[in-house]
């Protein structure tokens, strides 16, 4: 019987590389992704630095976890649209973004849908405010969730940037 264990940490959407990295620290640790669901990871016990471990956020399509299977990935299972993948090391580098225009490409669809939440929040909680409603706690919650979220496209705006100056400084 293989030896597991089950953790619970929350990481914000646009620190997925945060995960990614402590995923992979695990595993060089021998504590390899076995089950992911909401802010709870289980793992079980390898060799140290057996797999390494990707995510990226991408709806469900089970004609591109094939296509990764075929790569030699493994579909760990998925958070709503939070997909997890371990490769085993011996079979070379596991990289899912293999060049700057598909980590821009990615980014700018977390940033895209973080943006169109954080409006959405800032909407309804603006509008319960104007109408009056008697219950401001919703509207001053809402307000708060679009600045949080608000914070998160600045941060992912960031890495955009990031990433397109470091595109043209290789062209």
């Amino acid at each position: 019987m293989t030896e597991r264990m089950t953790k619970y940490r929350w990481f914000w959407v646009w620190d997925f590389e945060k995960e990614e990295r402590w995923l992979n620290e695990m595993a060089a640790n021998g504590w390899t992704l076995a089950e992911v669901g909401y802010c709870r990871y289980t793992f079980e016990r390898t060799e140290s630095n057996e797999y390494t471990v990707r995510l990226e956020m991408h709806p469900y399509d089970e004609d591109y976890i094939n296509f990764m299977e075929q790569t030699g990935a493994e579909y760990i299972g998925r958070v709503l649209q939070w997909i997890y993948f371990r490769k085993e090391s011996r079979l070379g580098r596991f990289d899912i973004f293999s060049d700057l225009d598909s980590r821009i490409s990615h980014l700018s669809k977390i940033h895209k849908m973080i943006l169109t939440l954080g409006f959405a929040n800032l909407l309804i909680g603006v509008a319960n405010l104007l109408i009056g409603d008697a219950n401001s706690f919703t509207a001053v919650m809402n307000l708060l969730v679009a600045t949080l979220l608000m914070y998160g496209v600045g941060r992912l705006q960031g890495k955009i940037e990031y990433l397109e100056n470091e595109r043209e400084l290789r062209e």
